[in-house]
């Protein structure tokens, strides 16, 4: 399966450098200012297009990964890959970022260059693609390396969703920080898909703490309300897991 570059970004600069350009030839007040945006919109746009222009591909086949892009250059077999994950970084003021696929090297294969850490064990990993630079959708992406890579990949977006679907949080004035509420949720979520028994009983004790210490307040945030019942489902769901691990045990 070969990814397609997103047109995104290049329409974007496109639209940039025409801008600059329009407003250079309609000259009106406030010449020196208008000037300065015109020249500051072409420069962003025309460095976009040289960045767009540069030569792209992202294959997945039976033998590996074939990655030419910025920074990276290389035909990864699979024998070289310890793990794949697809992940998504924590939002940022209640914007979702997109999704980005990262490589762990086998061991014995030095992580070359180190541009990220794995989500939940930390080890060394390269962040190989962001997926809004690609058109293909982050399910198909997941498909063709299920396919692909078997053992060695791993969904972190599915395996969330499946463990503990967090839905979207009303937002409004004078509510519950918003990157605060997410970390809670991701510290859950990857709490429950750990298969750790301890990890959980510490995600859901500091659920639990920051709760009971009230939340931090923003002046636009989560509403309290509703940003309450999701944390208290969540808190519900790691004890939930704790009281099957003692079953378990018996």
């Amino acid at each position: 399966m070969e990814l397609r570059r997103s047109r995104g970004a290049r329409v974007l600069a496109l639209v940039c450098v025409l801008g600059g350009l329009l407003l250079l030839v309609y000259p009106s007040d406030g010449a020196v200012l208008r000037t300065v945006i015109a020249v500051g919109a072409i420069a962003l746009g025309a460095v976009a297009l040289v960045s767009g222009l540069r030569p792209f591909r992202f294959g997945i086949h039976e033998d590996g990964l074939t990655v030419r892009r910025p920074g990276l250059r290389r035909d990864i077999r699979w024998a070289e890959v310890g793990a794949l994950i697809l992940d998504e970084p924590p939002r940022r003021d209640g914007h979702p970022e997109p999704p980005r696929l990262l490589l762990v090297p086998a061991q014995g294969v030095p992580p070359k260059p180190v541009t990220a850490r794995h989500p939940l064990d930390g080890r060394p990993a390269i962040e190989l693609l962001v997926l809004d630079q690609v058109r293909e959708q982050p399910d198909q992406v997941s498909a063709a390396l299920t396919r692909y890579a078997g053992g060695r990949f791993v969904d972190l977006l599915a395996l969330r969703r499946v463990a503990f679907d967090a839905p979207d949080l009303p937002v409004g004035l004078r509510g519950y920080q918003m990157d605060r509420v997410d970390q809670l949720i991701r510290r859950g979520q990857d709490a429950l898909i750990s298969g750790d028994a301890s990890t959980r009983q510490a995600a859901r004790g500091e659920i639990e703490r920051a709760s009971a210490a009230g939340l931090p307040i923003a002046q636009r945030g989560y509403h309290p309300i509703q940003a309450d019942t999701v944390l208290d489902a969540l808190v519900a769901a790691l004890a939930d897991q704790q009281t099957t691990d003692r079953e378990t045990a018996t």
